[in-house]
């Protein structure tokens, strides 16, 4: 009998040492179970903050996009600046918009000099166009639209002008010239002429 009873306290150790052996597994799994829960947090945190820099980073370069335009433009404008009451246009441009016959248009009217009133007029373009082999002479704003609003000017030092127009498809632009006229005048007080073609 003692040699069962021999066996059955090697067994009893032997059992004792493997709920050991698992009990202090089972604690090293939770340990490298948290180790691992924390590490995906942290990664989680990195990521996130990696997204949110590289949104800040987009930004930031959109914008310093738009004030090197905006330093490119005031630095135009010093130039100008020395011919007192001076009306200048600056970035006349055309480019063909999304859809066919679709043209755009953006320009920079500048009053340069020192006063305190604002300028107050209006604008007209004049495009000559090739259609069907034929030229034509058209006018915007066409008439009886001389008080559209997208004509109106009313400014001190400058004002951006963009706006869309819509020709034949197949009509092509040769010229594009912009005609700018102070309130009660009949003449123009300043032209510009942009070739297309």
């Amino acid at each position: 009998m003692t040699f069962a009873g021999f066996r059955k306290m090697e067994a009893d150790r032997e059992l004792a040492k493997l709920n050991e052996t698992i009990a202090r597994q089972q604690q090293e799994i939770g340990a490298l179970k948290s180790r691992v829960g924390q590490a995906e947090s942290q990664l989680e945190i990195e990521r996130a903050t990696h997204g949110d820099v590289a949104k800040q980073v987009k930004a930031l370069t959109e914008e310093n996009a738009t004030l090197k335009e905006d330093l490119a433009f005031f630095q135009s404008l010093m130039p100008v600046a020395a011919a007192d009451g001076a009306l200048s246009v600056n970035r006349f441009r055309l480019e063909p918009g999304g859809m066919p016959g679709e043209y755009r248009y953006r320009l920079l009217l500048v009053y340069a000099g020192q006063r305190v009133k604002e300028f107050r007029g209006s604008l007209q373009f004049v495009l000559n166009v090739a259609q069907d082999g034929r030229p034509l002479v058209l006018t915007l704003p066409q008439p009886g639209e001389q008080g559209a609003r997208e004509f109106q000017l009313n400014f001190k030092l400058f004002q951006r002008v963009e706006g869309t127009f819509k020709l034949a498809p197949d009509a092509v632009v040769n010229t594009m010239q912009v005609r700018v006229f102070e309130n009660g005048s009949k003449a123009p007080k300043l032209t510009q002429t942009l070739k297309i073609s």
